[in-house]
């Protein structure tokens, strides 16, 4: 299959193309600008539709009608445009619709910087907008991911009716890798009976958030928490890379991943075992193998480009079964490789003093 070279933004949006979207409603603002630009172009090439809206609140509401009626659509933005689409994804949640929402994490809060941040995960993972709902979260850490994982997302949001974001940050948007693009002809959208088409010779399908009748919000929430608990089950994507048998573990996703695949030989090298693990599904979120080998390592150590938003759910996977030591850097800030190695001795210098601790060599 032939190669070609990519940003991460390029590759995204050509990914989405070929998963089947269609329909691709935005507002620029960088880092992820880049992905409006080419499918203001490459949805011409394919009978699809691309509009730039007024706002990211009209973005997010035109992706939400164009997903009723069938289509693969979605939107794209970055921190403070993230935050204006907030009130749609609830609603998407609400009604049950399939969608896609990219967000290219920047540095923050307000309108912050450019540069790359990973500040976003509360957000994301804990629903930024109202009510009792989820969305699928989807952390790509190559370019190679990122024109892969719309394809994913596309496939995971027609399966549960469910909105599903790719989180990634500035570096993976802007850098740019070869990758193979797979091929659309392999494409198989799925049947939605349950879509605005118009009722011709059928019952007419109603798509709304809106239950005023006593008692049916309710039971249209426990409808929803039944749908979450299967994504719990069956969706939850990480990948295990490193020693067999650590005595550290990292925890770190997208481009911090990077960074420790990066500094894992020079651990080795120091005789220090060491594991990763990168979540894949920053919701559902792999709280059990993550507390699986936490009963076998002497300390985790979690890395981010935040002050420890997923540190929290690395806690609580832990059940402190081992401490769980952390480094980031906020507003923009990345850890270079160095400072990261130099945090990790510095943690292993501590632990070694620990009762019956002893780095195996």
């Amino acid at each position: 299959m032939k190669k070609l070279l990519l940003s991460g933004n390029e590759a995204l949006a050509e990914g989405a193309v070929r998963a089947g979207c269609r329909c691709y409603f935005g507002y620029p603002i960088t880092p992820q600008s880049e992905i409006p630009a080419y499918m203001a172009k490459r949805l011409r090439q394919v009978g699809g539709v691309f509009l730039q809206a007024e706002s990211e609140i009209a973005a997010i509401n035109m992706v939400y009608g164009a997903a009723a009626t069938g289509m693969r659509a979605m939107t794209s933005s970055s921190g403070p445009g993230i935050s204006l689409k907030q009130e749609g994804l609830s609603y998407l949640a609400g009604a049950q619709l399939p969608a896609l929402v990219v967000n290219v994490m920047r540095g923050g809060p307000g309108l912050g910087n450019i540069a790359p941040s990973q500040s976003d995960y509360f957000q994301a993972t804990k629903g930024g907008g109202h009510g009792d709902y989820h969305l699928i979260v989807l952390a790509p850490f190559s370019v190679q991911e990122m024109a892969d994982f719309p394809h994913l997302a596309f496939d995971l949001a027609d399966k549960y009716r469910n909105p599903v974001m790719i989180l990634a940050d500035a570096i993976l948007g802007q850098m740019m890798e070869a990758v193979e693009l797979k091929n659309n002809e392999k494409n198989r959208l799925i049947e939605k009976p349950w879509a605005v088409t118009g009722a011709r010779g059928r019952p007419q399908n109603i798509i709304r958030s809106l239950f005023l009748k006593e008692g049916e919000l309710e039971a249209h929430n426990k409808l929803l928490q039944k749908k979450y608990r299967i994504m719990k089950k069956n969706e939850v994507r990480y990948q295990l890379t490193g020693d067999p048998d650590p005595e550290v573990l990292l925890v770190a996703y997208g481009s911090m991943a990077r960074v420790c695949m990066y500094i894992m030989p020079r651990l080795k090298k120091i005789g220090v075992r060491t594991s990763l693990i990168r979540p894949i599904t920053l919701w559902p979120f792999p709280y059990d193998i993550i507390e699986d080998i936490s009963k076998k390592v002497k300390f985790i150590f979690v890395l981010e480009m935040s002050e420890g938003q997923m540190l929290e759910d690395v806690k609580l996977a832990s059940r402190e079964k081992c401490p769980v030591y952390f480094y980031g850097r906020m507003g923009g800030g990345v850890p270079e490789p160095e400072e990261v190695l130099t945090k990790i001795e510095e943690v292993l210098k501590v632990e070694s003093k620990r009762k019956n601790y002893k780095i195996r060599r």
